[in-house]
């Protein structure tokens, strides 16, 4: 694997737990580097850290936090 791949992988406590978790992508990067953009695109949607989850998110919270000012009232 590519030294500045490696740091980038190193460097991000998500991409590393993941490599961690699905060790498979090991053998993808370490025969070619241009398996990261799919390697980043796989964590973002297994951690759900794409933009849409997280607008899901905040929405979630913000309809949560609305039930709870109505009971209150």
């Amino acid at each position: 694997m590519i030294i500045d791949l490696q740091n980038k992988i190193y460097s991000d406590s998500n991409l590393k737990r993941f490599l961690y978790e699905e060790s498979y992508w090991y053998k993808y990067l370490n025969r070619d580097y241009r398996y990261f953009d799919s390697f980043i695109k796989n964590m973002k949607n297994k951690y759900s850290l794409n933009t849409s989850d997280k607008l899901n998110k905040m929405l979630n919270n913000i309809g949560m936090i609305q039930t709870f000012l109505n009971i209150l009232k």
